[in-house]
């Protein structure tokens, strides 16, 4: 081979060589520059390519290096980061990894985010959590799906429109009752009298329950008839539950106080006090003693009305209350009132009345429950 053919193959050779360098080179971010490498799973990367940008806070920091494939089904897709070391105080443990896209349908890139600063510094390999990207195909679907519905409901709207104005052309016309209503004179004005009695009617009825009220109140202090109210032992039902409880609470009892019936109460039916005084042991107990709470529970036996029976035992306990209130120093907001109404255990003859204190402290060990007749 003559010496021009070697100079020209030599030459040739040369600059194969020093294309398949600048490619190589061109292929390989950040050559001469100390780069670390850090990696994040996804379900679906999107269409990112090796060699994309990743970004921190927007400015380009480095590289994708490779997008590793699943090893078994349903595993995930791992991108590989080539980024520069300058970074590591940057990028944190919490850090999150997503893939955006430039533009609407530009190319993609990483973007990382700079995670707390109280997290701790990412090093050598490590796995960083992700964010789904967004595909686009997906919001095509979704976008597709809006406008149908969104054609359903103007469609609705309009065959609604249709059918009020079919409607208001009938009104116009005097057909229906709506129609005759509004176009006849004589029916609007008979309707119109209608509701102007049926306003007449309703005052009149709230000034009667006015006189009502006033008539008990007035038979309440009329001589003749107060002696009816004062047998009863009460005057206003709804003073019965004012101060009631429904079940007698589950704490600590520091003392009970059982009374029969009779020997507080004038007769069978009634909540009329005979022997107030046989209360004032309680009263005394009461103003000397530290409390937490006392109910004052009445019941009977099965003989009678259920419903009277229910309203006497509230009665009894009620009047109870008010005379340990009225006669001793004690705290009203803490006694309560229960009416049991009938009691399957207490026989027909054998109404009875508790009071029950209860402590505001835990039971001490085998304290039970002490009783005083």
């Amino acid at each position: 081979m003559s010496r021009v053919a070697r100079l020209g193959a030599f030459i040739f050779g040369a600059l194969l060589i020093l294309t398949f360098v600048v490619f190589r080179i061109g292929d390989k971010d950040f050559l001469f520059s100390s780069t670390y490498h850090l990696q994040a799973p996804f379900d679906n990367v999107a269409g990112l390519g090796n060699g994309s940008e990743v970004r921190l806070g927007g400015v380009r920091v480095g590289t994708v290096d490779m997008i590793q494939m699943p090893q078994t089904a349903g595993g995930r897709v791992v991108v590989v980061m080539n980024l520069e070391s300058s970074t590591r105080k940057l990028i944190r443990k919490d850090s999150v990894v997503a893939i955006q896209t430039e533009g609407l349908l530009g190319s993609k890139y990483v973007t990382i985010s700079s995670g707390s600063p109280n997290a701790a510094e990412v090093k050598e390999g490590d796995t960083l959590q992700s964010q789904p990207p967004l595909d686009f195909s997906d919001l095509l679907k979704k976008t597709d799906s809006l406008l149908v519905s969104t054609q359903d409901v103007l469609n609705n709207v309009e065959a609604a429109s249709a059918d009020m104005k079919s409607i208001t052309g009938k009104i116009d016309r005097g057909e229906g009752t709506a129609g005759a209503l509004i176009n006849n004179r004589e029916i609007y004005n008979q309707a119109r009298e209608a509701v102007t009695d049926t306003r007449k009617t309703v005052e009149q009825a709230k000034v009667g329950v006015t006189a009502f009220q006033e008539n008990m109140q007035a038979l309440k202090n009329n001589w003749f008839f107060r002696g009816f109210f004062k047998n009863r032992g009460y005057q206003d039902p709804a003073e019965l539950t004012k101060h009631a409880v429904k079940e007698l609470p589950q704490q600590p009892v520091l003392e009970t106080f059982a009374f029969p019936a009779k020997d507080l109460f004038d007769k069978p039916d009634s909540a009329k006090l005979k022997n107030e005084k046989r209360l004032n042991r309680v009263g005394n107990f009461l103003e000397k003693t530290p409390y937490e709470l006392v109910v004052v529970a009445a019941s009977v036996g099965l003989k009678g009305e259920t419903e009277d029976n229910l309203v006497l035992t509230q009665a009894r306990a009620t009047v109870i209350r008010e005379y340990l209130v009225e006669h001793f120093k004690i705290d009203d907001t803490r006694i309560k009132t229960l009416g049991r109404g009938e009691d399957e255990q207490t026989r027909d003859d054998a109404s009875g009345i508790e009071i029950i204190v209860y402590s505001s402290g835990a039971p001490a060990e085998g304290q039970s429950r002490k009783k005083v007749s």
